[in-house]
């Protein structure tokens, strides 16, 4: 066994792990990053970008039959499947591929292997890797798990890739089951069941709880739920799935009664589970929380020379918040003074119309103790909005009631809401007042000055919406 010493040592090159191997090299410090499927992680290849790639072709296909109220005809509008699959493929493959090349010309090298951690050999950590043609014996100063998360799956709902699909198998149909059965509420099985409604399919979505979309603002959520019943999805609330049968999906209601929805196909979101197993982290005495691995604010573990990033280790798993994880470890491999010392994290619902938030809910502000002031401007309010025909919608903005009125928190429902959000996360990181957002000039006319007119609604200054007597 061949027998090579590195600096550091990536397991894992999602968007935790790449961006730790890049910016490693970046600053110098010899690193190998280790994946077992592909480089780019889930996210790339099956989650994130993929996903958007079908969500914004079914929103734009959606746009091709309601066109009339502009003016716009377009005869016989259909869907090649398999065509877009192709061009969702070609954007995951220039994607990956970059990931790649930026690893090259930063000085990391990218392999293809299964990583296991090993003994402590003096001051150095063993990896061993097994790639497809040897295995490799790594010796390490620095070790970063990065190994990310995969979908849960539930008795009764066996993944087959067939009758039962998690997200990824949802994500490389050739053609829209006629009836799909969407078992878990949440972030996944909304966008991808809003997705696929649009696409031709009659989607039932079967959720435990009493709400959709759990802890999100139920403000934010009943713009959805009106938009999921125009797209005649059927919304089973505290409904539990039992298991699948010849016809379909066999479900139980708050009641105990037992109902078999029709369904060609289930798709499983019932959320994600952290890819812990064999990797050797409990043989080396790596400490978890709640199932996940225990960090400190450099993202160091309860052993000395390991280190973990993304999906793995608490917090919400969002690809950014891992990608900023892995670059904060790779400075404090490098021993420059960093720590993940974030105020708000910005989350985004690619549902129809999109949901965007930061910082604190009105809701989590006043449990805090927290005297609020609340600004909304409607988007039916916003020229632009209108102009795009996308009106449904609004932004939310939570500040201190008092002086000098410190922006805890921003909401946004309505097309663009993922554009909108970084503005609002810049503005609570930075600590602004919401007369930083009220007093800057916006360009007219755009979806931010949204933005503006909430700022200055909590503030009872607004110039396009009436303002609170």
């Amino acid at each position: 066994m061949k027998t090579i010493e590195i600096t550091a040592l990536v397991i894992g090159a999602g968007p935790a792990g790449y961006p730790a191997g890049i910016r490693l090299g970046q600053l110098g410090v010899k690193t190998v990053v280790v994946d077992k499927e592909y480089a780019g992680g889930v996210c790339l290849n099956v989650g994130c970008i993929p996903s958007k790639a079908l969500i914004t072709a079914a929103k734009n296909f959606e746009k091709m039959r309601s066109g009339e109220e502009m003016g716009l005809y377009a005869d016989n509008p259909r869907v090649d499947m398999k065509r877009l699959q192709a061009w969702k493929g070609d954007i995951v493959k220039k994607l990956t591929g970059g990931v790649k090349a930026l690893l090259k010309a930063n000085g990391a090298e990218f392999l293809l292997g299964e990583a296991r951690i090993g003994k402590l050999e003096g001051t150095r950590r063993e990896v061993l890797v097994k790639t497809a043609g040897e295995e490799l014996r790594y010796l390490c100063d620095h070790v970063i798990v990065a190994t990310g998360s995969r979908p849960i799956e539930i008795p009764g709902f066996k993944f087959d890739g067939k009758r039962v699909l998690d997200s990824t198998g949802a994500l490389a149909l050739d053609a829209a089951p006629a009836r799909l059965a969407v078992i878990g509420g949440g972030y996944i099985g909304l966008e991808l069941g809003m997705c696929l409604a649009k696409l031709g399919s009659k989607v039932t979505v079967v959720e435990a709880t009493p709400t959709l979309l759990p802890g999100t603002d139920p403000e934010l959520v009943k713009l959805v739920e009106k938009k999921l019943k125009k797209l005649g999805v059927e919304v089973l609330l505290e409904t539990k799935a039992v298991g699948m049968t010849d016809k379909g999906c066999k479900v139980l209601g708050k009641d105990g009664t037992e109902r078999e929805l029709e369904a060609d196909k289930a798709l499983v979101t019932v959320g994600r589970r952290p890819n812990l197993t064999g990797l050797g982290l409990e043989d080396a005495g790596v400490k978890l929380d709640q199932g996940r691995v225990a960090v400190d604010a450099q993202l160091r573990t309860s052993v000395p020379g390991i280190y973990a990033v993304g999906d793995i280790v608490p917090g919400p798993m969002l690809a950014h918040k891992g990608t900023k994880e892995g670059e904060v470890v790779a400075e404090v491999i490098a021993g420059k003074k960093a720590a993940m010392d974030v105020r708000c994290i910005p989350a985004v619902i690619f549902t129809d119309p999109e949901i965007a938030t930061c910082g604190l809910t009105e809701a989590e502000a006043k449990a805090a103790g927290k005297t609020v002031k609340v600004g909304k401007f409607p988007f039916v309010a916003s020229g632009r909005a209108l102009s795009t025909g996308d009106s449904e919608g609004f932004v939310k903005v939570i500040c201190e009631a008092a002086e000098p009125h410190l922006v805890l928190g921003v909401h946004i429902v309505g097309a663009g809401a993922s554009d909108l959000i970084s503005e609002a996360a810049l503005a609570i990181e930075m600590g602004a007042v919401a007369d930083d957002l009220s007093l800057t000039v916006h360009p007219h006319p755009t979806l931010p000055e949204s933005l503006m007119e909430a700022a200055k609604h909590a503030l009872g200054e607004a110039v396009h919406i009436v303002n609170a007597r």
